[in-house]
């Protein structure tokens, strides 16, 4: 009985951690934690109705545009998406009793919290991804059968779809697994709920993508100009980052330090593998390492075709998910209670590092909206120049501008700078002052 209450408060202790270094992460970045794709993620939500893009599924656009009815912007509604993500994945565990220690430490982890902090799909995806793990397992056990767990199991399918285009790969996992696996009970249902999945994704391509932009699968399927080398070496760096549970970012310049990030990174993959083979994995943990293998080794094959950013922590983290929840269950039948010493780690190399980069967010947030009032663009469709370089790069002043006012976009056009919706590097800086950081 005092073990088992030593144990929750231990899980409380870690909860309220991660809770508050999301909350850091957010208020200690330059930028609030946005990228390229969170302005169109936010542009998406905020000019709804319209569809102005297609290279996302609407699904998280559209849980942002939820929580701006409650008189948050875009920004502060993602933000407030993230949070709840985290907190919905923590509820569903202990309310199912699935996987509970082990989706509390993963998502201790500061790459998880990288991920919840920021404004990007990924953080949405992960509580669906929760749920298709769950239905799949209840399926494995026995607990669940027949037509209504095909649809249980098709279901959790299209949701993450509309999440993420990349859930593809989880539909691939589930019809290769349910092929390898054609004489369990389970089988049948694993099949049909996978050509269920892309039975939906081609209706989604003929029924919405074609409609708004019948020129998105061939603009956007070409052939990569990286080498295989390159992306081969992306891939393992990509791995090695994704699986450190400590640091999850890479010196862009080089150095000494990334033979350690990425040591530890390839270390913690060869503990991983020595646990999975001596100690035999259930019928559940089988899959669930299968799934996080297909879906990993999808996205590097994908990027022959499809060009994406470099692979790292946040693309691979769906797919990463079942792989360490498996990982912190073994890790826990060995070391007992110790495996907490890992997410607490994490949360301190991480406090560590947001500590030394911290510059002041809502100052900075504060300067823009000023700018933006002064100009009367608050509310202005906004486009973005990149072609010109400055301390801080265009597009990370574009990035933070965001945070006031979504709806930008970006043009390469030098034509379009004599516009007044058109915004610089060198119209903004020259009046306002950016606080800035070294690890950004």
């Amino acid at each position: 009985m005092r073990r088992k209450l030593l144990e929750n408060r231990i899980h409380i202790g870690l909860v309220a951690a991660t809770l508050v270094m999301i909350i850091l992460r957010i208020l200690l970045n330059e930028k609030g934690r946005v990228t390229p794709d969170s302005i169109r993620f936010m542009r998406t939500s905020h000019v709804f109705p319209v569809i102005d893009n297609t290279t996302t599924p609407l699904g998280y656009p559209l849980s942002i545009k939820f929580f701006t009815l409650f008189g948050w912007g875009e920004f502060w509604a993602s933000k407030v998406v993230g949070i709840l993500a985290l907190i919905a994945m923590i509820y569903l565990a202990k309310r199912a009793k699935f996987y509970l220690r082990e989706t509390i430490i993963v998502c201790s982890l500061f790459s998880f919290v990288s991920i919840f902090a920021a404004t990007l799909s990924e953080a949405l995806m992960l509580p669906f991804v929760f749920v298709f793990l769950y239905v799949a397992r209840l399926q494995i056990i026995g607990q669940s059968s027949g037509f209504q767990s095909f649809i249980q199991l098709s279901v959790s399918l299209i949701l993450l779809y509309l999440v993420r285009y990349p859930a593809v790969f989880f539909m691939g996992g589930l019809l290769l697994f349910g092929l390898i696996n054609y004489r369990k009970h389970y089988s049948k249902n694993f099949i049909g709920a996978a050509l269920t999945g892309f039975l939906f994704v081609a209706l989604y391509k003929t029924l919405f993508i074609d409609y708004f932009n019948p020129d998105y699968l061939g603009n956007a399927i070409e052939p990569n100009i990286s080498s295989a080398s390159q992306l081969v070496s992306e891939f393992f760096y990509g791995l090695a980052t994704s699986f450190n549970p400590f640091i999850h970012i890479s010196n862009p310049g080089g150095g000494l330090v990334n033979f350690a990030i990425y040591g530890v990174g390839f270390l913690n993959i060869a503990v991983a593998a020595i646990l999975f083979i001596k100690n035999k994995l259930s019928e559940t943990e089988r899959f669930f390492v299968f799934s996080g293998i297909i879906g990993t080794a999808c996205t590097f094959l994908i990027q022959f075709i499809y060009v994406t950013d470099a692979l790292d922590y946040r693309l691979l983290a769906p797919f990463s998910f079942p792989l360490w929840l498996v990982y912190f269950k073994k890790i826990y039948q060995v070391l007992g209670r110790l495996s907490y010493l890992v997410p607490a780690l994490s949360l301190a190399t991480g406090l560590a590092f947001i500590l030394l980069s911290r510059s002041n967010f809502l100052e900075n947030r504060r300067a823009a909206a000023n700018f933006l009032d002064q100009e009367k663009l608050r509310d202005a469709p906004l486009k973005f120049y990149r072609g010109e370089d400055s301390n801080f790069s265009a597009t990370q002043i574009a990035e933070l501008l965001s945070t006031v006012n979504p709806n930008i976009r970006f043009t390469e056009n030098p034509k379009d700078t004599l516009q007044k919706t058109t915004l610089t590097a060198h119209k903004v800086l020259r009046k306002i002052k950016i606080d800035t950081n070294k690890f950004q």
